[in-house]
């Protein structure tokens, strides 16, 4: 069927319809009749679309599923591992006083200890 007769064999029919069923129809088959031009008119519109920019480019394929993907190392440079030994201990001389004067022999524990915490957690290889 000619894409330009569908509408007018939709009225046609839809006139027909509201003969045999009545008056008490009417909205109903209005509603149908246009939703059936609309539907004639957006299959146009895709048609003239299609033929000007052509078929839709194929879809992407999804990407490749990797499970794990690891973090990088990071850079470290030659010193980096005395530079760090050198801040904390010279962030270990005044916490170590001040964990001391707070808390006695216990706070200067404390601190030093988590001096050694950090260095060795530092220095510890990554896996």
């Amino acid at each position: 069927m000619p894409e330009n007769t569908l509408p007018r064999d939709e009225m046609r029919a839809t006139i027909e319809a509201r003969r045999d069923l009545g008056p008490d129809y009417d909205s109903a088959l209005v509603e149908s009749f246009l939703d059936k031009v609309d539907d004639a008119i957006a299959a146009r519109i895709h048609n003239e679309l299609d033929a000007r920019m052509g078929p839709p480019p194929a879809p992407m394929p999804p990407p490749p599923h990797v499970p794990y993907a690891p973090y990088p190392e990071p850079p470290r440079g030659r010193n980096s591992q005395m530079w760090l030994a050198l801040g904390t201990l010279a962030l270990g001389i005044p916490l170590g006083a001040i964990g001391a004067g707070t808390a006695g022999f216990f706070g200067f524990a404390l601190v030093l200890m988590a001096i050694v915490l950090v260095n060795v957690m530092a220095n510890l290889p990554r896996r």
